[in-house]
């Protein structure tokens, strides 16, 4: 994942930082907008964002009840990982509009199939002069309605620093 972000002039325009994301995402990020990707929370070294259920994003597991409800495809969950360690990245940067974050290195260990909304919470671990580090864990609500981690995942990112 690679986006460059707006300028401090633009935080004016907006109440709050989520919604100037918010509106970067669906202006700039076709893809995240297609797959209807929401900013929830934006903290100190940290961020979560969000993905809604939709049939259009599941695989339907062989042997399937009828009644069952298609689990989210996991390329979903993984690029919600990505996207959301990356931008959390700049909430620990000084200048966060004034670099650019190009993913270099992504896991994701999937622990359990997602039936509903993913929900994604990244935290920072580090960031140093040109490389960054931020830790996901991805929730869905269980048919059981318990809310689980279906995945966990860290990226690693290249901050590439004005000079």
């Amino acid at each position: 994942m690679s986006e460059d972000a707006p300028t401090m002039d633009a935080l004016e325009e907006f109440d709050d930082l989520e919604s100037m994301l918010q509106y970067f995402l669906d202006e700039n990020q076709d893809f995240l907008s297609w797959l209807g990707t929401s900013v929830d929370n934006v903290g100190d070294g940290s961020m979560t964002m969000s993905i809604p259920y939709d049939e259009k994003l599941t695989n339907m597991r062989p042997n399937a009840a009828d009644d069952e409800q298609a689990d989210l495809h996991g390329g979903v969950a993984a690029t919600l990982i990505d996207t959301v360690g990356g931008l959390a990245l700049r909430t620990a940067i000084d200048d966060p509009f004034g670099v650019r974050i190009a993913t270099i290195n992504l896991n994701v260990n999937y622990l359990r199939p997602a039936t509903a909304d993913l929900v994604a919470t990244a935290d920072v671990i580090r960031v140093g002069g040109s490389v960054g580090v931020s830790e996901i864990t991805v929730e869905s609500t269980a048919p059981d309605g318990e809310t689980k981690p279906v995945a966990i995942g860290q990226g690693a990112y290249r901050v590439f620093r004005s000079e």
